[in-house]
């Protein structure tokens, strides 16, 4: 093929890719009235003399006699922007990012005294080194469907693209307005009546990093996406800590944070509730840790769903610990749809708090959102997976452990160790199930796992599953 018809397919796959993936208390919401946030007092990030930047146009710098040692910072005020709660400050954003991602050691700042409304818009790398994004006030998009321009995405909000050694971070609030997104009738809503019409429904994730590289999300607020509120991408070596993501329990589809095809990730001391999983993580994953995350309410941390439509789907080296999640659909969940390829190997789950969670601890290999999926005889290969630790409440509604494996390709090296679980309120239930599932308890369980089978099933000896 020519190299200028290999380019311009190029463009059009990424074009298509950033415009048409899809995506899953009371709400706090910004009118007109400028919220008070603390200000961040003289907060600054040093770099080295020899590497600070002259500064540019549309940049300030408070550093006194020391300037040279101060970053450029590049108020979006100063390009325009009004933050009044009603005013389109997209185009101010726009050239902001653009002035600062062209200078060296520069900070975008989202001053804390503004309620910045912008429309969906993607934010293009690379950027020069040490590029941070400050958001100290409230950055929002418009309220709902009926104010979302025709001519912008409906599944995505702000996305960025392309851009290494970023970081984003503030005292600041990310505000989704989701309420009117979640009424849409398209939505598989939950509520007291049941549910209203099944999906498919456009809706847009908050934030959105797609084939970004040594990413830092720090310290912010999240609430109220219409969708996912953070999704990773196609991306590689993510830091998230101190992030707080809020939304109410019945919201659907509003998973906390999103990760797919992306390796190298870092989730630290965070609090996540919401309407569906706190932490999801998709096909094409690896050396994932998450370490001192809350849950709850929520659909808990989940692997998967992986191998929809006969896809294949490759995980590994998972961990999760010292987290705990309260008042939640499930604990820990691995997912999968039958007809997939790959596996999902080496995760543990180490030191996990359970309080009042139905499926404390549970394999799907049967997964469908209807009860209409057929039998199929693939499926993602699960093994090599570790629960140690894992202590408090379950919801009696449910057995506290499920392994519902495939009938062709069975769960194998399931390792359970410390699994102690009691019912929150009501009788015991001491009948955890288990369908070819394989492993071994190294210690006494509760309830009780005389359902795990020892040692490898005879399938698997005779035919060999190719994994990932």
């Amino acid at each position: 093929m020519a190299i200028g018809h290999l380019s311009l397919s190029m463009s059009i796959t990424v074009a298509v890719l950033l415009l048409g993936l899809p995506n899953s208390d009371g709400r706090s919401h910004y009118h007109k009235h400028k919220n008070s946030h603390k200000d961040h007092g003289g907060n600054q990030i040093s770099v080295p003399p020899e590497t600070a930047p002259a500064e540019p146009p549309g940049s300030s710098n408070d550093g006194g006699d020391n300037s040279s040692s101060e970053p450029c910072v590049f108020d979006v005020r100063s390009f325009g922007a009004l933050g009044d709660g009603s005013s389109d400050d997209t185009q101010a954003f726009r050239a902001a990012w653009k002035a600062a991602c062209a200078a060296e050691s520069s900070v975008l700042l989202v001053p804390s005294d503004g309620v910045f409304m912008i429309t969906s818009t993607i934010f293009s790398g690379p950027c020069k080194p040490g590029f941070v994004l400050q958001i100290d006030g409230v950055l929002m998009p418009p309220d709902g469907p009926d104010c979302w321009p025709a001519s912008d995405s409906k599944k995505q909000w702000l996305v960025f693209y392309r851009v290494d050694g970023m970081t984003l971070k503030g005292e600041g609030t990310i505000e989704g307005n989701g309420e009117e997104w979640w009424n849409l009738p398209c939505k598989p809503h939950r509520g007291p009546k049941g549910s209203t019409l099944p999906g498919p429904c456009d809706s847009p994730a908050l934030i959105r990093f797609f084939m970004s590289y040594n990413l830092t999300v720090r310290g912010l607020r999240v609430e109220n996406s219409p969708q996912f509120h953070v999704k990773f991408d196609g991306c590689e070596g993510v830091h998230i800590e101190d992030l707080s993501i809020r939304s109410p329990a019945l919201s659907p589809n509003t998973d906390g944070i999103h990760i797919e095809n992306t390796k190298s990730v870092a989730i630290y001391n965070s609090v996540i509730s919401n309407g569906d999983d706190c932490i999801s993580i998709g096909p094409g994953c690896s050396n994932v840790d998450i370490a001192n995350v809350t849950c709850g309410p929520s659909h808990g941390i989940s692997i998967g769903s992986l191998g929809v439509h006969n896809s294949q789907a490759c995980v590994s080296n998972i961990t999760v610990r010292n987290a705990r999640i309260r008042n939640s659909d499930n604990g820990v969940r691995i997912k999968t749809w039958q007809g997939g390829t790959g596996s999902v190997s080496g995760i543990s789950f180490d030191n996990i708090y359970m309080e009042n969670v139905r499926n404390c601890i549970i394999i799907d290999q049967y997964y469908c959102l209807t009860k209409q999926c057929l039998n199929q005889t693939s499926a993602v290969w699960v093994t090599d997976v570790a629960y140690a630790n894992i202590k408090g409440t379950y919801d009696v509604r449910s057995p506290p452990i499920h392994f519902a494996c495939s009938d062709a390709v069975a769960c194998t090296n399931i390792t359970l160790s410390d699994v102690e679980l009691l019912p929150y309120e009501g009788v015991l239930v001491d009948d955890p199930f288990c369908w070819n599932a394989y492993g071994i308890m190294q210690t006494l369980t509760i309830p009780p796992m005389s359902c795990l089978q020892e040692g490898q099933p005879q399938s698997l000896q005779e035919n060999p599953v190719l994994g990932c």
